[in-house]
């Protein structure tokens, strides 16, 4: 991994103390034109991207970064919270939490207000305002850096920080299989998030390579919260050939799916196998405890934080894990 070049590299590069340096990156008015010239050019010739950190303390900058979201589940929100708050109290810099409905029309200007009201020096997307276009347009268009957890599009466009969602959920469906169910039910996620396409993209290509076919009626629209988990649920378990294990693609909709059979009396988890996705907090409160893939949401967000505030252009991908507890067991008999 090459070294990120400090400002003491381009004050060596410049000729110049590194106090100088700093009076051209804070736009200081009494810098002669020469010098500057030769600190911009030193600059670009090392690929030199000033920390927001560094500016921060400099007094360039506001000290306070953004977090932009639009997600339905409270769990996975508190874990992205945590996470990049962590990392902004290590570096002493201000997390500012602002919601946005990205199916709104006016959600570009929403963000341009934000930026004119609070000066904030940078911003953390988390899905789906990740994919958002007038997020991004409005963002670039103020020169304002940022940082994108999971995007679906373009990676080029911005530093981010993802796991693979379909391998995730091909994991998950092969384990079921593993269990021996076949029949095995398929909530997708929020139809914003390009995560809930993929999820369904691994789910199918697991079900494919064990020589199962696809089925529709085993497949229930969701929207990652526990209503809809609760609603797919009873589709489900309403049809003639309900499904012996049910895959809720976040853990919200897995235990709306778990209150349905409790409440119709279905012993779990050896009448019905119920597993999650995402490993928060509920998954180990409900009961059976899900079993789930572990996102590591809180490393996300706190990766994505660390990226924006050093200004380093990069994309990492973390690994995901499946954790197995008590919610899903292996079938007494094959279909």
């Amino acid at each position: 991994m090459s070294i990120r070049p400090t400002i003491k590299d381009v004050a060596a590069a410049a000729g110049v103390s590194i106090k100088t340096v700093s009076r051209v990156l804070n736009e200081h008015p009494y810098v002669r034109a020469d010098t500057k010239l030769r600190v911009d050019e030193a600059m670009r010739r090392l690929d030199f991207r000033p920390s927001i950190a560094a500016r921060i303390l400099s007094g360039a900058k506001s000290n306070q970064i953004a977090l932009i979201y639009d997600n339905h589940s409270p769990y996975y929100m508190h874990q992205v919270l945590t996470g990049c708050w962590e990392r902004c109290h290590v570096e002493g810099v201000r997390l500012v939490a602002q919601p946005v409905v990205v199916t709104e029309a006016n959600v570009g200007d929403e963000v341009r207000d934000l930026i004119a009201e609070t000066r904030i020096d940078g911003a953390i997307l988390s899905s789906p305002v990740t994919d958002c276009e007038p997020v991004l347009r409005a963002l670039e268009s103020m020169n304002v850096p940022f940082v994108r957890i999971s995007p679906g599009t373009n990676h080029a466009r911005s530093s981010s920080v993802y796991m693979d969602d379909v391998q995730a959920a091909d994991d998950m469906t092969t384990h079921l299989v593993n269990l021996g169910h076949r029949r095995i039910g398929f909530i997708k996620g929020h139809p914003n998030h390009l995560a809930s396409e993929e999820r369904l993209a691994g789910y199918r290509r697991a079900l494919s390579r064990a020589g199962i076919a696809h089925d529709p009626a085993l497949v229930a629209d969701g929207e990652f919260d526990f209503a809809s988990g609760q609603a797919a649920a009873r589709t489900f378990l309403d049809s003639v050939h309900p499904p012996t294990a049910i895959f809720a693609s976040n853990d919200d909709m897995a235990a709306g799916v778990l209150a349905v059979a409790h409440a119709r009396g279905i012993e779990l988890p050896n009448a019905l196998s119920v597993v999650g996705f995402d490993d928060t907090t509920l998954a180990q409160t409900v009961w059976p405890p899900l079993t789930t893939i572990h996102q590591p949401v809180f490393d996300l967000a706190r990766t994505a934080t660390s990226l924006l505030l050093s200004g380093e252009f990069a994309h990492r991908r973390l690994d995901h894990r499946l954790v197995e507890r008590a919610s899903a067991v292996r079938r007494a008999h094959q279909e």
